[in-house]
């Protein structure tokens, strides 16, 4: 999608999804190639549909709650994805499960081990937009944008309410289920507390800036953060996008 022109959106380099193999000649990564959007979101503020919109402004792949379901489920599409990332990358990938364990205090079942594994090769290639699945908090700061999208208690219930066809009490018990549900499952694992507003890069209101406005502060906030990345790295020939690329210069 080609935001209006009166948005004044910003453009970056695309990288295909098939057919990925990266650059052959390059050295080892010490690094994913490339940086991750992690969306957190509040139940009913949106964040699912302003991580469609961040993925189609910046052209990367959206790994969304039925997506990483299916890979997850399904082993060809698992294994495809994996052979689209270099051998490099997903050592990294390897490297930062083995952080998590030792230094993080992850405590994962076979199948959230899974998962964890699941997120992590994805965040190896890079270009990647993941919703949930507590990505931002599994992933490293250096290369990952933090996003927590959050509304009003109100405009969340009427949310879902009209999303999932409930009563306005019934909308209510499910936005906290879900809340609750998504912090228990960060205290298990990791410990941490999603109400820790510290954990995240940005934090926008969808209620006071709208889906488009949200998903264009987003990308405005990749295009930052990867200016700090090849400011931090000036003796490498970095990995991921140079700034040129990603203001289309």
């Amino acid at each position: 999608m080609v935001p209006p022109a009166t948005a004044s959106p910003i453009e970056l380099a695309a990288t295909p999804f098939h057919g990925f193999r990266g650059d052959t000649n390059t050295a080892p990564l010490a690094r994913p190639r490339g940086l991750t959007v992690a969306i957190s979101r509040q139940a009913g503020a949106r964040g699912a549909t302003i991580a469609r919109k961040v993925a189609e402004i910046l052209d990367w792949q959206l790994f969304d709650h039925d997506t990483l379901d299916y890979l997850a489920q399904t082993d060809t599409a698992r294994e495809q994805l994996l052979a689209e990332i270099p051998t490099d990358a997903l050592a990294w990938s390897e490297e930062q499960l083995q952080y998590l364990q030792r230094d993080r205090g992850l405590n994962a079942t076979a199948e959230v081990l899974a998962l964890v594994r699941l997120v992590l090769s994805i965040a190896a290639r890079g270009h990647a937009v993941i919703v949930g699945r507590a990505a931002g908090f599994l992933l490293p700061p250096e290369t990952t944008i933090h996003v927590r999208v959050i509304a009003s208690l109100e405009s969340r219930i009427a949310y879902m309410a009209q999303e999932l066809r409930l009563t306005r009490p019934e909308a209510a018990a499910e936005v906290r289920a879900r809340d609750e549900r998504r912090a228990a499952f960060l205290d298990h694992i990791l410990g941490v507390d999603p109400a820790d507003l510290t954990a995240y890069d940005v934090v926008v209101n969808s209620d006071r800036l709208g889906v488009e406005a949200a998903a264009q502060f987003v990308g405005w906030a990749i295009r930052t953060k990867q200016m700090f990345v090849e400011l931090a790295q000036p003796h490498e020939t970095s990995a991921l996008d140079t700034l040129d690329e990603l203001t289309g210069a």
